[in-house]
């Protein structure tokens, strides 16, 4: 592509390239230019082997954190897209944040938020994630943290709702050290490509994971069939309606550690 071309990238061409395995990224924020990814390797974390430490079990508990999903998607990928100390320019461009903003009016990407009180009792956003998704799949693109366990917390309500929502595949692309902390495993491209086809050939057709705008509302009698066929935000939507049956509404993240302790 031209490094004078600043277009976005179309909806359709993102979605064609996470399907087949693929992702963009550039050089710095400034980079007009992109570029197409398939790593030799991968990094996924396993749905069912989320690593909950007791620290970030007792932080669920003790709700140090207000959890949304789609309240803010530009506002989380400006975060990740910001400078940082004594880190490499980040990849996300202006174009590439641009598109993926397209994707999100699309309902195909997501974020999740975490929240906490600030100065003359306003919240503040704290930390989160955003990434997209397609089928049972969940791309995670980044992540980041204004204070301790911020985006651990964003990433175990993530966890938490693709389990919910019938995920079968996250994708964290590249590992690092916080991701292994986590459960992240790397695992080679091809087999990658397997896990992808598997998660994608199955209930073909039907919007499971991020394929829906829908907001994270929904009643009752619904949860169950809208996390199945609703999305990431439906997923959400549907863990807190199960924590208000469970008579946990006031603690929704005592929930989520028991959801993620029972279970990993």
């Amino acid at each position: 592509m031209s490094r004078h071309d600043t277009s976005i990238i179309p909806p359709e061409l993102l979605l064609q390239a996470y399907r087949a395995g693929i992702f963009p990224m550039s050089d710095s924020r400034d980079d007009p230019e992109v570029y197409w990814v398939e790593p030799r390797m991968r990094a996924i974390l396993p749905l069912d082997g989320f690593h909950v430490s007791h620290s970030l079990a007792r932080t669920l508990r003790r709700g140090r954190f207000r959890v949304t999903c789609n309240e803010a998607f530009d506002a989380v990928i400006d975060a990740c897209a910001a400078p940082r100390v004594d880190a490499e320019d980040s990849w996300i461009s202006l174009r590439i944040a641009t598109s993926y903003r397209e994707l999100h009016r699309h309902g195909h990407a997501h974020s999740i938020e975490t929240w906490q009180e600030g100065p003359g009792g306003t919240e503040v956003l704290v930390g989160g994630l955003y990434g997209v998704g397609f089928g049972r799949v969940f791309c995670g693109e980044s992540m980041f943290s204004r204070t301790s366990d911020a985006s651990k917390v964003a990433l175990a309500w993530l966890v938490a709702a693709l389990r919910r929502a019938g995920a079968q595949l996250l994708d964290c692309q590249f590992t690092t050290p916080h991701l292994a902390s986590l459960g992240a495993v790397e695992i080679t491209q091809a087999r990658y490509l397997d896990l992808l086809q598997a998660a994608l050939g199955t209930g073909a057709g039907v919007q499971v994971v991020g394929e829906s705008s829908a907001g994270a509302s929904v009643g009752a009698g619904g949860a169950a069939g809208a996390a199945a066929a609703g999305g990431l935000p439906a997923g959400f939507a549907a863990l807190l309606v199960d924590a208000a049956a469970a008579g946990l509404s006031s603690s929704p993240g005592n929930f989520i550690a028991q959801s993620l302790t029972h279970t990993s």
